[in-house]
Order: C-alpha cells, then structure tokens, then sequence
C-alpha cells in the first residue's frame, strides 16, 4: 500500500468528480492526519458480501472510483467464466445508489455484460430472485442493509441467486488488484448503453413473478370465515427503505389489507431521518412505530429494513410493547411453519431446516420434538443458501422447509437464495392470525414455547474498534483468545473451546471461536465481515426467564471486559 499522502495526491490528480474532488483538497488543506490515514491507509476489502463502507474520497470509501474497480474486477470474473455473461441490478433506498448502479451498468456494458436494471428501488431478495428467473451470470445490489445513513455498499451474487463464493470473491480481488481504477476501467455513457441494449430495464413482469413465488410460500391453514371473522391489525414501518410496496402488495393479496404505515418512515429516504440507525433489531428504530401504536392499538408492529431483507417486529406487553428477538422470531416461525405442514398431513422425518452456530440452541429442541433435520452452518446468509442449492441440485430441494439467523433474517421457501423479509412478513402476520384466534400475540405465543422447551435465552453484542488502528486491534483481540483462552467466563468453567479457524464438522475455516461454559452455556466471538466491529453471542438456559437472563448479564459483563 502506498503512503497516504501519496494517494491522495494521485486522487486529486485524476478524481473528476467535483464532489469528490472538493473533499480530497479539504482534507489536504485542513492537513487532518486523522482524516487522511483513515480515508487512505486501505483499500475497501472484496468479500464474500462485496463492497460495504462510508460515503466519501479515498480508497476505504463508497465511491464511484472504488464501485468502479470492482466493477471492473468482476466484468474480468464474468467474462473469464460465462459466455455472453448478464447481470441483474437493484438498489435500495441509500444515498448515491442510483449513481452507483449506472455507474455499474455502464462499466458492465462497455465490457460486453449485458446488464439487467430494476428502474426503481428494490429489495435485496427481488435482486436475489431476478438473478435466477432472468437466468443472468450474477447480481448485484446496492445496499448497505441496516448500517447508519453514511454507509452504502456493493453485494455481488453468483448464477444461483446467492452472494458470491470465496472463490469467486477472491478471483474478483485478484483482478481489482489489477485495475487502476484511474486508467484501467472501462466504461461508456448510460444512455448509450441503454439504446444498444447493453443496458436492458427489469419489467414489472419480473417483480410480479415474485409476488406470486412469496404468495405461494403460504402455508395458512385458517378458513375463509375463520380469516374474516378475526382480521388482523398491522402497524407497519419500512424504515424509509425499500419495503413499503413489496410488503403491502403481498399481505394484501393473502387478505391482510388493515395496514397503518409509520407516515415519517414511509418514503424512500438514505438520511434515515428518524432513526439513524435504521435497524429492527434496536428499540430506537421501532419507537416512531411504537408511538403510533399505542393509538392504533394494532395486533403487531412490523418494520423491515431498508433493503427489506430483515424484518422485526413488537407487540404490547402489558403497558408496553416489547420486541422479539431473532432466535425468538425464528423459533416462532419453525414452529409455526411445522404445525401447519403436519396439520396438512406431511411428514416432517424427511425436511431440513437450517440455521447457523450462533443461533439459538431452542431449534435443537423443535427438531427433537417434530422430527426434521437440522443443519447448522457458518454466519452468514450465503451459507444458508448454498445449503438450498444443494438440495436443489440433488432433485431435493422441497426437503427445505426454513432457515433463518439471529440477525433478523428469515427465508421459508427456495424461490430466492438470500434471507427475504417480505416472504417473512406475510408468515409472521399468518402466523399473527392464527394465534389471534386462541386469544394471544405473538410476545405470549413466545412464552408458551419457553415454558414448553426451557428458558434458551440469547443476546448479541457488538463492539466498535473504528479507525486505522481497530483492525489491528481487532486482529490481536482474536490471536490473544487463541493463545491464551480463558479458564473460565462470569464464574463458570470453560470446558471446551472450539476454534472454526480449522474447519469444524466440515464447515468452511471461519474466524470464530466458541467457548463451552459447564451446565450448557457458551459464548462465540466472531469479527464482523462487513464492519470494524467485534460481536459476541452469548447463550444461556435457566430454570426460568429470570435466571437466564442474570446469566447473560454475567456472561455478557466477563465478555466485555475479555474483548476491550
């Protein structure tokens, strides 16, 4: 890497942008190392996930520059592996996605990839599923899921609707190292691209193909009487993201038409004005929700996030409203998805469900009780989905009956190979319906399933280490564990650590560590992927909700005093 001095005045040297420009003589100007180093000091690592960081000048920002060379190392991946390669592109509701998706279509374009456009903002799952019914070579999204308003990012996707392999991912990096991304990429006008038909907009055709894929993902067992007589009451929020007309456009043609939408988090808007954390899995991001609820008085409250690929949700808990957690929200689901397949008579011996080594370990107990096959596989969606794509290729692809993460992510059907939030809503307010009619919300249903199965109680912390320095930080903060592992976390003995460095029950290698505490506790730390952060998961079962929580307080404390 060259010095950062260096590369910025390469950058004001050859950036055309007068934005970005600007920004680069500010920050030469003003002589902020700070600045500088962090805008330069790396360049925005090619993953599995793609491209995710801050808006702005540099090489570790989201900009035309940085989308371009990757644009560029991936038409090079196409055009080495495909014949006559197609792309599929859609964005969410972030600020620069539509110039990052021209910008992309036309450097696919002037490398001959034909590039398949959604004209307006859309979900990650509609991308997902264009990708596949389009029969395109890859797909890629402009979103930056449920990250502040300051981020934006690039996810790549291979032929089968899932986010690129580590092979791919690292064919593309090679290539990026390659390209100056000055000199080295191609590119031509939009307009241009668009009238040779290099550039080809997505129809309505495709997106509605979709909503009948969700719809028929339905596994509701209620009468037409039984749905009439007890409709349900929905708050809704899309967190000024993609899912307002996805969302709406499903439950309404499954009969769920009583809908309040949150009007601040109604539109399409990258500053996220509301909550600038625009994430359903915090209570800040919910509150505009929350509020009118207590006015509207609704059976639930759902919000998805901006990309609409994640989806939580609250429901009133005596005076106030409480939020179910993922783990809770995929266990309802499972459980759920179950009783209505058995009721139809099929036998669930012969079904897969899967989720991933940090989710809860309640599932464990569902597959006991119903009799499915669980899998279990790395973090991340991708790995869920290429589970599905086994199956699919073994002829057995209508074994899978669900999989989900504790991040929100919920997928119930083979139609798309990402977590799809609008596939979940349309489950989650069915599954409103049916415990409606026995008298209950979905916060009690969860209860009757701990009281049923025990107390598995989960919690997900995530700690920031920004700047030059967290990677390195973060980096000594994993070897330290590894050398030097705990004997025991919160007063309890650790009884086994097992590192997934070295590819555990044939999973891939992965950067996680997972401590077994004595009486079935644990803990997992993982870096994340996509952000300067650490998370840990910890787990906990006791006698009751009281005891399991005070056990994750301990845990989580002797966490956090491990990881600083």
């Amino acid at each position: 890497m060259a010095d950062v001095h260096e590369l910025l005045d390469t950058w004001i040297a050859n950036v055309k942008d007068e934005e970005l420009l600007a920004e680069l003589k500010q920050m030469k100007e003003s002589g902020d190392e700070n600045a500088i180093t962090d805008a330069f000091f790396q360049d925005l690592a090619f993953g599995t996930a793609g491209l995710r960081g801050t808006l702005g000048a540099g090489t570790n920002r989201m900009n035309i520059y940085t989308v371009g060379r990757a644009t560029q190392g991936f038409a090079d991946y196409l055009v080495k592996n495909f014949e006559n390669p197609t792309v599929a592109i859609a964005r969410d509701s972030r600020n620069n996605g539509e110039l990052f998706v021209k910008t992309t279509a036309a450097i696919l374009a002037a490398n001959g990839v034909t590039a398949y456009v959604y004209p307006r903002i859309s979900p990650v799952p509609t991308l997902s599923w264009a990708t596949r019914y389009l029969e395109c070579s890859g797909g890629i999204c402009m979103t930056a899921s449920h990250n502040p308003a300051p981020y934006n990012g690039y996810k790549a996707y291979g032929p089968d609707g899932c986010q690129i392999t580590s092979e791919a991912a690292d064919a593309i990096s090679a290539a990026m190292e390659a390209t100056n991304p000055f000199t080295d990429v191609k590119t031509m006008d939009f307009d241009e691209a668009v009238e040779k038909g290099l550039v080809k907009w997505i129809d309505d055709s495709v997106l509605d193909a979709y909503y009948d894929a969700v719809v028929d993902k339905s596994v509701c067992n209620l009468t037409e009487e039984q749905s009439k007589n007890t409709p349900l009451k929905l708050v809704y929020t899309p967190l000024n993201g993609t899912g307002l007309i996805p969302v709406t456009t499903v439950l309404n043609k499954v009969g769920i038409t009583d809908i309040t939408v949150v009007p601040e988090q109604k539109d399409p808007d990258g500053n996220f004005p509301t909550c600038p954390y625009p994430n359903p899995e915090i209570r800040e991001a919910m509150q505009k929700g929350i509020d009118l609820c207590r006015e509207v008085q609704p059976d639930l409250l759902l919000a998805t996030d901006p990309d609409a690929d994640r989806v939580g949700v609250a429901c009133a808990d005596g005076d106030d409203y409480t939020l179910l957690t993922g783990n809770e929200m995929g266990v309802l689901l499972l459980d759920y998805i179950c009783k209505m397949r058995a009721a139809r008579g099929e036998d669930l011996k012969d079904k897969v469900a899967v989720t991933t080594i940090v989710s809860s370990a309640m599932v464990d107990a569902l597959a006991e009780e119903y009799g499915f096959e669980l899998r279990r596989c790395l973090t991340g969606f991708k790995y869920i989905g290429d589970i599905i794509t086994g199956l699919s290729d073994a002829g057995q692809v209508d074994r899978f009956i669900f999989g989900f993460e504790e991040s929100y992510g919920y997928l119930s059907g083979d139609h798309v190979r990402d977590k799809d939030a609008v596939n979940a809503s349309m489950l989650i307010c069915q599954m409103a319906q049916y415990y409606k009619l026995q008298g209950k919300n979905l916060v009690q249903a969860m209860r009757d399933l701990y009281e049923k199965y025990g107390y598995y109680h989960n919690k997900t912390i995530s700690l920031s280490y920004p700047g030059a320095d967290g990677a390195a930080k973060m980096a000594g903060i994993m070897a330290d564990l590894r050398e030097n592992p705990p004997a025991e976390i919160a007063g309890s003995k650790v009884e086994g650590v097992v590192d997934y460095k070295e590819g555990v029950n044939g999973l891939p290698s992965a950067n996680v560590i997972e401590f077994d505490l004595e009486g079935g506790d644990k803990a997992i730390v993982r870096p994340s992927g996509t952000e300067p952060k650490i998370k840990l998961y910890i787990f906990a079962k006791g006698a009751d909700a009281a005891a399991a929580d005070a056990q994750i307080d301990a845990i989580e404390a002797a966490g956090r005093e491990l990881l600083s």
